[in-house]
């Protein structure tokens, strides 16, 4: 359970040893007790994948356990965020309410994104297609992106403009694992 460990740092700063305190955490929070569960499910615990499940429908955080998510993942505003289950996700990753990361099937690129490490990505984003997203990414709230994003950039808008910009998540990817 190393990984929810991680995850749990990135959420409150500490890697807390008092289990009471990750109790208290997971009872009041529910991002916090999503993201245990689907850990679990991601190894294919039967209890974790139905609890998964129901957290997913109850705060509308359809994140696949079929998708490859490293370790830090940050759920900020955990409402409304949708990744696929063919999506790649590096470490380090900020997802935040009502940001989608989905499969296009139609035109355009036919697949799933995959996105580096210490990537932000604000409310509302979207990211749809067979793209990458490099290391060091902050996508604006509200930007649509079904293109290639180079490492260490800032894309805004919609239709989304990349913007190149070294240290990019400086302030907004912290407690890094």
């Amino acid at each position: 359970m190393n990984v929810f460990n991680d995850d749990y740092f990135r959420m409150f700063g500490t890697k807390n040893k008092f289990l009471c305190q990750k109790f208290k955490n997971m009872i009041f929070r529910h991002n916090l007790r999503f993201l245990y569960w689907l850990r679990k499910a991601e190894k294919g615990n039967f209890l974790g994948k139905i609890l998964c499940y129901r957290y997913s429908r109850k705060y509308g955080l359809e994140i696949s356990p079929s998708a490859k998510i490293g370790k830090g993942l940050y759920l900020g505003h955990p409402y409304n965020i949708t990744v696929g289950s063919d999506c790649i996700i590096g470490e380090n990753v900020n997802l935040h309410k009502g940001c989608t990361i989905g499969t296009s099937v139609g035109i355009g690129k036919i697949g799933s994104p995959i996105i580096g490490s210490q990537v932000y990505i604000g409310i509302n984003a979207t990211l749809v297609g067979k793209i990458v997203i490099g290391d060091d990414v902050v996508i604006a709230p509200g930007a649509f992106v079904n293109f290639d994003v180079p490492s260490h950039s800032v894309v805004v808008g919609n239709p989304g403009s990349i913007h190149h910009k070294e240290n990019a998540t400086y302030g907004y990817i912290n407690n890094r694992v």
